[in-house]
């Protein structure tokens, strides 16, 4: 009886400590550095009905920071949804929190992943029963394969154009959990299922992620599957976030502002030619006909004396 028991608590003693270790899976990372801004990459087909996309990110690990490609997830049950891991600015370091699955997003630190993720919640897609339908303004579908889908404008905040991968800090985004987002922290949680943990492994293990290597522009940015770096469905980042001049596909930045600064500074020096060619021909006429006038001034001399002269007559000349 003492040995069932022994081993009842031991049971009981390690189940505390897997419960532990769960719940402190949201600050086991701490980097003193903050990451690269999210690159600009496009999303690829999703592989069929099931897949809920999930953005990628950037990771750390022994060589610094590392790309973990984005890709479609096949969702573990239906009903969940996944809520993307982020970095968080905490007393001088970044702190990773883990994402996760749930039957509603949380707080993912308002980094505007694209995708059906604005900063706040998801708008990619929503559950029907056991069926998942697809926003195709931010999700690249294909209908051959999958029949289930929607379409619904999503508006990000213009305040994103710099792709900040991080919450808090210098430059870092602002957001803080919404009711619902808190609500939802509450909930019951699935971690990543094993395909996400072996696609987030081989990416450590790919020195073309590191963003030391390709500074902030990984090679491969999404894959159509969990580890699939190899597949012709794999997709290229086209650019580093911080120098991007365009948003990713489901991103909507500021186009409009920036090309409207270039119409404002062409019509400034359209106004400045003008004073430049006419005014100076307009300056040079006076000065001919301030040379006259010392012409005049040498036949007044006489005019002064004729006008005093019938200055002393001049009631006999105006009656007549």
């Amino acid at each position: 009886m003492r040995l069932i028991s022994s081993i009842r608590l031991a049971i009981l003693a390690l189940a505390i400590l897997a419960a532990s270790a769960a719940s402190s899976a949201q600050v086991l990372v701490s980097v003193s550095i903050g990451p690269p801004a999210l690159p600009v990459y496009e999303q690829p087909f999703c592989p069929g009905e099931g897949y809920i996309w999930t953005p990628g990110f950037w990771a750390y690990g022994p060589d610094g920071y590392y790309w973990v490609p984005g890709t479609w997830v096949l969702v573990p049950e239906p009903g969940l949804l996944w809520t993307p891991g982020f970095w968080a600015w905490n007393n001088g370091i970044y702190v990773w929190n883990a994402g996760y699955w749930g039957p509603a997003v949380g707080f993912y630190g308002g980094v505007v992943y694209g995708f059906g993720y604005p900063g706040v919640g998801y708008q990619g897609g929503y559950w029907r029963g056991q069926q998942f339908y697809y926003n195709q303004t931010v999700n690249n579908v294909n209908v051959t394969s999958v029949h289930n889908v929607y379409k619904t404008t999503v508006v990000n905040d213009s305040t994103t154009v710099n792709r900040v991968s991080f919450n808090g800090g210098p430059g870092g985004t602002t957001a803080q959990p919404t009711p619902e987002e808190q609500q939802a922290q509450q909930q019951q949680h699935i971690p990543p299922t094993a395909a996400q943990q072996k696609h987030e492994h081989d990416a450590a293990g790919n020195h073309k992620l590191l963003a030391s290597e390709n500074h902030g522009q990984p090679p491969i940015a999404a894959t159509p599957k969990p580890g699939a770096f190899k597949d012709h469905g794999a997709k290229p980042a086209t650019s580093a976030g911080a120098a991007s001049p365009t948003p990713a596909p489901g991103l909507e930045a500021s186009p409009p502002q920036s090309a409207s600064k270039p119409a404002k500074n062409a019509a400034t020096p359209e106004e400045a030619k003008p004073p430049k060619t006419e005014k100076p021909p307009k300056q040079q006429k006076p000065p001919k006909e301030q040379t006259e006038p010392p012409m005049e001034q040498r036949s007044n001399p006489p005019k002064p004396e004729k006008e005093r002269s019938p200055a002393h007559p001049a009631n006999q000349p105006p009656p007549q």
